[in-house]
Formats: structure tokens, C-alpha cells, sequence
């Protein structure tokens, strides 16, 4: 078979598998939480509260749906028009043309553009938050944040796009084999790394004092068989008011995070059912089956977009002559951003109905529904929640369960029906 015909077969073997992996590894069918409920957990809120909450996300939306749309419109124009191509060939044209300085200088060019277009966007949205006394950062803290992620990014970007057009140098007619391998490695490298090496970049992390909590904490890993290495503080309070905990890390490195916010916002028994519902992520290894998820996915797209190669018109547009070079940078950003958006409604689906799951666990783990549901109103009242979000930007983008989905869950599990 030919180079091309191998790869279809490879990209239909993989996707089966990365739909049978799914279909056998996320929770589909939990069942829905008690409409009735849903409805009586609402109004438990105050009316106050429940329009400060749709308030603050009706302000947010048109920076976040306008950066949306501005980033899928500017990625689009500089990847099906020759511009993207033209601005990589000028990012290299000081250092000789040299390959490498078109893939690292012009791919960086091509994100900047498309970041700068959608940079007011970003500070409309930090303006929001800052109004409504979720962020607690100074512009110029937010600008350093900022930075910070550009250039984590940048790294991570700079050494993927390198390391892609080498092998599309070196085995021109395979390279969406070897490329695929390597894009499914790259995804399980990061789910390693980043915890550990991204991570103290943006917050500083302290171990928890000795004390009640923590013997708690560690008390309640070690009865739910998720050992851990420490419980540590996160100093979120620098940068937020929203309260949060999570458990990072795999194996050796894993470890209990709590954000400094949530013990001074939650009670001690609140900051242990979050724990527990964290503690169900790391049981049933979902961070695991997110990496094995997302290395398939990363493997279909690496060969989808070698076999898009094949459409003249596509290339031409894009000012190339084939995926495999530098002057296709741009058309290749425009093809990820584009599927992203497009997959954005599976992957929220998928976390929410593993979310769901972890709320189970958290409720089986402690067995104390009436404080489960308390941290369920607090995090929504802190955090500025919709408690009963729009049904379009539920499907669309939401990742948890909405605030009355997951009191209900409490209440039919107190009632022994979950």
C-alpha cells in the first residue's frame, strides 16, 4: 500500500479504538439528577444572589464569545489566505531563511498575531472580575500572569512545532506515522510534567500546617487506597477569591492542593468533601484516561491533517505546497483551533459526566450528603456561579454539572437513590 492508504488505515484503527476506549472508560449513563430537586435547590438560593451570579456571567460573555470568535476569524484568515505563509517566510528571512527559524520565529509570529487580536478581550474580562470581586489582582500582576503563560506556551509550542517539521523533514512520505507517535507521547509527557514543573510558575505551594485537617486529609486518602505524598496550600489568594482543591500529580508526586481561600471561606468538613471528590478523580484515574483520550486524539488529528494534504485548493489557499512545510504553520494552527471548537461540546459532555462521577464518590466516601451540598452552595456563592446555567451554554462548554445538579445528586443520595 501506499504511504496514503496506510495512513487512512492507521487514522480508521484509531479512531475506533479511541471510540471504544471512550465508550468503555466515561460514565455515559449516570443517571440525571431529580428535576424536582434541581428545582427546590434554586430556590434555596436568594434571589440576590442567583442575579448577581447571571449578572456577572452576562457581563463576561461578550469578551469571552468575542474572543472566541476573533481568534477563530483571525486563525482562519492567516491559515486559508497566503498572509500566515508571507509572515513565516519574513520571521525567517533574517536568519537566512533557515527552516528552523521559520518554524520557531514564524510559528511564535503567526499565535502572537492572533493573541494580540485577542488580548482586549482578555482585559475586558479581567475588568469584570475585578469588578465583581472574584480577582484580587492588580493589572499589573494580571500583565505578569499573562506573560508568564505566553511564555510557557511559547516553549511548549516552539519545541512541538520544531520537533513536527523535523520529522517532516527527515521521512517525507511517513512522517504522519512518526509524527502521530510522537504528538500521542508529547500529550502523556505534559500530563506528567506540568504539574510539577508548571505549575509553581504561577502559585507558590506550601505544605499544610500539622494539624486536625491535615491528618484528616491524609486520613481520608489513605481510607479511600489513594495514597498521596503531602497536602500542600496554594497562595490563590494572590490572585483570587474563588475557592478551590484539587489533587495533583501521579504516582510519587501526588499530592493534595487547597487553595489558602477555601480555609478561610469553608468549614474544615467542606474542605474534606472536596477533598473526597478530588480523591475520586485520582481512584478511578481519570487524569489517566484523559491523557490516553487526549494521545489518541492527538494521533487522528496529526494523520487527519496529513491526509488533508491531498487537497490541492486547501494548500493553495494557505500559500503552500504541502502540509510538511513551514509555510503551512499557519494553515495547521487554523485546522486545530477549528476542530477545537468543534469538539468543545464532546469534551464538556465527557467532564461532566466524569464530574458526576466524582460527586458520587465524594458522597459514598464520606456519606454525608447535608455538608456535600453545603460546599456545593458555598462554591457557588463565592465563586459567582450560575446555579442553573442557560441549556445552549451548558451543552456547550460547561465542564461540571451545574450548582442544582449536583445539590440534587446530594439530596436523592441522602434519600438512598443514588
Amino acid at each position: 500500500m501506499t504511504p496514503r492508504l496506510w495512513a487512512a488505515a492507521t487514522l480508521a484503527v484509531l479512531l475506533v479504538g479511541l471510540t471504544v476506549y471512550a465508550a468503555l472508560v466515561v460514565p455515559w449513563h449516570r443517571p440525571p439528577a431529580p428535576r424536582a430537586d434541581q428545582v427546590a435547590a434554586l430556590r434555596d438560593f436568594p434571589a440576590g444572589q442567583v442575579a448577581r451570579a447571571r449578572a456577572f456571567h452576562s457581563a463576561l460573555r461578550p469578551g469571552s464569545y468575542g474572543s472566541m470568535a476573533i481568534g477563530l476569524i483571525g486563525a482562519l484568515v492567516l491559515g486559508l489566505t497566503p498572509l500566515g505563509a508571507r509572515l513565516v517566510t519574513w520571521a525567517g528571512r533574517p536568519f537566512g531563511d533557515y527552516w528552523i527559524a521559520r518554524v520557531v520565529l514564524g510559528g511564535l509570529l503567526i499565535v502572537l498575531v492572533v493573541e494580540v487580536l485577542t488580548l482586549p478581550f482578555a482585559a475586558w474580562r479581567h475588568r469584570i472580575v475585578v469588578e465583581y470581586g472574584i480577582s484580587t489582582q492588580t493589572w499589573g500582576a494580571w500583565a505578569l500572569d499573562l506573560a508568564k503563560s505566553y511564555a510557557v506556551g511559547a516553549v511548549i509550542g516552539g519545541l512541538t512545532l520544531l520537533g513536527f517539521f523535523t520529522v517532516t523533514r527527515l521521512a517525507p512520505r511517513w512522517w504522519w506515522a512518526f509524527g502521530a507517535a510522537g504528538a500521542a507521547l508529547l500529550v502523556v509527557l505534559l500530563s506528567f510534567v506540568l504539574p510539577v514543573v508548571v505549575e509553581p510558575i504561577f502559585n507558590k505551594f506550601t505544605p499544610m500546617a500539622a494539624g486536625p485537617l491535615r491528618t484528616e486529609l491524609m486520613e481520608l486518602a489513605a481510607r479511600d487506597g489513594v495514597p498521596v505524598k503531602d497536602v500542600l496550600v496554594a497562595d490563590a489568594s494572590r490572585r483570587t477569591r474563588a475557592v478551590n482543591a484539587y489533587v495533583s500529580g501521579f504516582g510519587p508526586t501526588r499530592r493534595i492542593v487547597v487553595y489558602d481561600t477555601m480555609l478561610t471561606e469553608a468549614t474544615p468538613d467542606e474542605v474534606v468533601s472536596v477533598t473526597a471528590h478530588e480523591l475520586g478523580h485520582a481512584k478511578r484515574q481519570d487524569v489517566l484516561t484523559g491523557t490516553i483520550i487526549g494521545a489518541l486524539g492527538a494521533a487522528v488529528a496529526v494523520i487527519a491533517l496529513y491526509l488533508l494534504g491531498s487537497l490541492g485548493w486547501l494548500l493553495r489557499w494557505a500559500g503552500a505546497e504541502s502540509m510538511g512545510e513551514p509555510r503551512a504553520i499557519a494553515l495547521l494552527l487554523a485546522l486545530v483551533t477549528l476542530a477545537g471548537l468543534v469538539g468543545g461540546p464532546v469534551q464538556a459532555l465527557v467532564s461532566r459526566r466524569i464530574e458526576a462521577r466524582a460527586d458520587e464518590h465524594a458522597l459514598t466516601l464520606t456519606g454525608d450528603p447535608a455538608t456535600f451540598e453545603a460546599m456545593q452552595r458555598r462554591l457557588g456563592t463565592v465563586n459567582l456561579s450560575d446555579p442553573d446555567p442557560p441549556a445552549w451554554e451548558y451543552v456547550m462548554s460547561a465542564s461540571h454539572p451545574s450548582t442544582v445538579e449536583r445539590m440534587a445528586a446530594a439530596r436523592a443520595y441522602a434519600r438512598g437513590e443514588r
